[in-house]
């Protein structure tokens, strides 16, 4: 039976852009990618925040194959990011293989043939050979689990979902949450409000952001000047190496995370002036137990007169406002919830319904087997699948590398399917639990795994209490996704 296409990529982010793109090259053009979304760019197309960027230098946050140097600043804003998956989309011709406003909600996995058959939200449906996930886990927004949000009067956005028709000036606006996205929106909405109630439950680690504008004479440099992008990328590189892939794997070899510390900590004490308010915002958990964040801006914002710093629980939600575990009632009109996304629930690994081989239920092989899948690509029982950010597959570091260092592994396994005719790829149970064995292995060297940690209310953790980052330095993950044997793979005919 000959499939609709040779490979379906499931999510238009920069995931799917980047497996699409290399599939591409590797001469797999064969291929179609589904968005949910009404455009490409995955985060960058739904978040729209005011004061949204990226928290790795720009020269990082980008592939390696298209290197760009008209960045406006050293961590390029979010617009920029989304004008870069449009300009790959369009250099590199995967928009007319692109079918948006197409919500996946189911994978099969016939036996007989080995094809995949897909459902979306819409009632189409598609078969492949290979299916590629690539649907991301920050992108479904976790609404918080607080009383009475539904009864709310006012008006109630997420981050993930900015309502740019909302007119904040001279407005009372609460904002629930104090992660990455919080970070920042906080600064930048905090001129334009009548007041600012930012309501923290955890606070984070924020440390001082080498950012800075990239002049003109800066980036015709980066355009003209012989190596110079290669130095301004290893550089970006060498920084997200040791600030995270190094520092928070290799915690009682590279103790990093002590003097991130105490940078984070006199970046506070310089910040803000009042005593009480930096107490509130000192972090009593490791640097690295959860997301840290970087800015210039965030800490200062609590000097102002018009912010308020709550760390009081709420109780619930009013229809006027939000009440406080002491009875307090802060009277709000605009409510916005950084909250974050759902990351290891159910709904979003997987985020859709998957059916592998004999029926196999994804989510419930998960559930009762934890996470895990062979260098964060293949989960025995599901073959021709592969992902590009699953459990155990990142480190930390760029995501980018991540991008192209999974689908050289997906590349790699199609090649010499097609090499030998094989129409039927699948991970071995024994390579998977050997791979996931020495993630468990790794553990003892990890920050995560530390007592304090069990005070960061951090998302890297899922029910389990596992921490599902691959525990490798990047050029470890590099070599091993374009050097593994081959034989970790079963390879058969359908015929």
């Amino acid at each position: 039976m000959t499939p609709d296409h040779e490979i379906a990529i499931i999510g238009g982010g920069f995931s799917g852009i980047g497996a699409a793109i290399l599939l591409d090259k590797a001469g797999f053009g064969d291929f179609l990618m589904l968005e949910e979304g009404d455009g490409v760019g995955g985060a960058w197309h739904w978040n729209t925040y005011p004061g949204v960027a990226v928290d790795i230098p720009s020269f990082s946050y980008q592939f390696s194959f298209e290197q760009i140097s008209g960045w406006s600043r050293v961590y390029a804003p979010g617009r920029e990011l989304k004008a870069y998956a449009d300009y790959c989309v369009d250099k590199y011709d995967v928009r007319r293989r692109t079918r948006l406003g197409s919500k996946v909600v189911s994978a099969t996995f016939d036996d007989e043939t080995h094809l995949w058959r897909l459902e979306t939200a819409d009632g189409w449906s598609m078969t492949a050979r290979f299916v590629v996930g690539a649907t991301g886990v920050l992108t479904q927004p976790k609404p918080p689990d607080i009383d009475g949000l539904a009864g709310f009067r006012g008006t109630v956005m997420h981050t993930a979902r900015w309502d740019h028709d909302v007119d904040l000036r001279g407005k009372r606006v609460a904002v629930v949450g104090t992660g990455a996205s919080a970070v920042q929106v906080i600064p930048s909405v905090a001129p334009e409000a009548g007041h600012l109630t930012v309501f923290q439950r955890t606070p984070i680690w924020c440390l001082p952001k080498p950012d800075a504008a990239l002049p003109r004479p800066a980036r015709l440099a980066l355009r003209r000047l012989p190596g110079a992008k290669l130095v301004s990328r290893l550089a970006s590189q060498a920084l997200v190496e040791l600030t995270f892939p190094l520092a928070a794997h290799f915690h009682d070899l590279l103790p990093t995370a002590g003097a991130g510390e105490r940078i984070g900590l006199a970046h506070l004490r310089r910040a803000v002036k009042n005593p009480e308010i930096r107490e509130k915002l000192t972090p009593r958990y490791a640097l690295g137990c959860k997301r840290p964040s970087f800015s210039n801006e965030y800490l200062q914002t609590f000097n102002r007169e018009n912010v308020t710093l709550e760390t009081t629980g709420i109780d619930t939600i009013t229809e006027s406002g939000v009440r406080t575990a002491d009875g307090t009632e802060h009277p709000v009109d605009v409510l916005v919830l950084a909250t974050g996304f759902k990351v290891f629930e159910k709904g979003n690994m997987p985020a859709f319904t998957v059916r592998g081989a004999d029926g196999a239920d994804l989510e419930k092989f998960w559930e009762e087997n934890r996470f895990q899948a062979y260098q964060g690509v293949s989960v025995p029982g599901f073959p021709n699948l592969f992902t590009i950010l699953g459990p155990y597959g990142y480190n930390g570091s760029s995501y980018f590398n991540l991008i192209e260092t999974q689908t050289a592994h997906i590349v790699r396994c199609l090649r010499n399917a097609r090499k030998i005719g094989a129409t039927r790829v699948e991970v071995t149970n024994e390579a998977n639990d050997r791979y996931f064995r020495s993630m468990l292995d790794r553990r003892k060297h990890q920050v995560f795994f530390q007592d304090s940690c069990s005070l960061a209310n951090s998302y890297y953790f899922d029910a389990n209490g596992d921490v599902p980052f691959r525990a490798s330095p990047t050029l470890e993950t590099m070599v091993t996704s374009r050097f593994f044997d081959l034989d970790d793979y079963a390879f058969a005919d359908a015929r």
